[in-house]
């Protein structure tokens, strides 16, 4: 049995305590299929590489548990536990992520481009900090739709250190738009502490300087984030504006696939795992509270592996794209240049 003694107690005070363990079984089945993709990708059957999540599934899933079904979520190159604690089909994902048919997006969008627009979940991209102007553009489109809707951007802090971040946060402070602005500050821009590249502020600090509510919070502690978003998407609907969260968490791994993350100070990820770690603490909580015990925490790592592994299953027996269709749902523009170029 995992050693509790060093891990920073959480309260559940405010929680809906009937979906307590829905959310410990989400937050294990990230966990698991997070774990899960290095080696597949070493082995050659997911293409390219990915950008692992876990010690971060805290931020996910009290994030998503404060949204409504009918709120967007964009999010960034770190994107499987947002697509998961969503709600997506972890086989779906998984299928995606091998570059198969059966994927969210056709098997053509892979790691960074899931998803599934019916539940509001739009794809990540590459460009960092390029998904805060996309909420903001669904905040703002829902705003002038009248519907009751927020939109909830996901972004390292490495996005925090990019202009067009904050002018996405300037323009919704201005507009007062239902924007949630979530900073995962895990601490780390790929090899670059946070530290060394801020002149000024955590970012958190910084925000506040655009007009808008800004807290700094534990993002280690699934209930922490499920208030602070809760209290934001009130907000929001109450027509008094964004919102910025930065949700300290940790990276387990490195930054993506095969990286040495020799450039952390030696100890620093066995800390923050005695410590911190999001689902050991909310699991001590829930028994505390005689809301789970031993048996029911091993019955959900059993039915996470059996989900990860099925979702392997899935993967591996689908059929790649039709190349023929491959223009299928693609959309260009005509440009008109002029002169020569060649």
């Amino acid at each position: 049995m995992t050693d509790t003694s060093q891990l920073l107690p959480i309260t559940l005070d405010g929680l809906p305590r009937d979906q307590l363990a829905d959310w410990m079984s989400t937050m294990v089945l990230i966990r698991e299929f997070e774990e899960s993709l290095d080696p597949l990708v070493l082995s050659g059957k997911i293409p390219g590489g990915v950008h692992l999540a876990s010690g971060q599934e805290a931020v996910a899933v009290g994030a998503s548990r404060a949204l409504a079904p009918t709120d967007v979520v964009t999010t960034a190159h770190r994107p499987h536990h947002h697509a998961l604690a969503g709600g997506l089909s972890p086989s779906r994902v998984m299928a995606e992520l091998w570059g198969r048919a059966t994927g969210t997006s056709g098997g053509r969008g892979g790691t960074m481009h899931l998803a599934d627009y019916e539940r509001g979940y739009f794809p990540g991209n590459a460009i960092v900090g390029a998904n805060v102007g996309i909420a903001m553009g669904a905040a703002l489109a829902a705003r002038l739709a009248g519907r009751e809707q927020v939109a909830c951007a996901f972004f390292g802090d490495g996005a925090t250190n990019t202009g067009r971040t904050w002018e996405s946060v300037n323009m919704a402070a201005t507009w007062k738009l239902p924007l949630i602005a979530v900073c995962e500050n895990n601490m780390y821009a790929v090899e670059t502490f946070i530290g060394n590249v801020s002149g000024a502020g955590t970012p958190s600090e910084r925000a506040q300087a655009f007009g808008v509510s800004a807290e700094r919070i534990d993002g280690q502690d699934v209930g922490a984030v499920y208030r602070a978003v809760r209290d934001a998407r009130e907000r929001a609907l109450a027509g008094d504006g964004p919102t910025f969260i930065e949700a300290l968490t940790y990276r387990y791994h490195g930054h993506s696939t095969g990286e040495d993350p020799a450039y952390r100070p030696s100890g620093e990820a066995e800390e923050w795992r005695s410590t911190k770690d999001p689902l050991e603490r909310l699991r001590l909580a829930l028994a505390a509270q005689d809301l789970l015990d031993e048996e029911g925490y091993d019955r959900l790592l059993a039915a996470a592996a059996e989900t990860v592994a099925e979702a392997i299953r899935f993967a591996e027996d689908s059929p790649l794209p039709d190349p023929t269709r491959a223009a299928e749902g693609v959309y260009g523009a005509t440009v008109a240049v002029r002169g020569n170029l060649l």
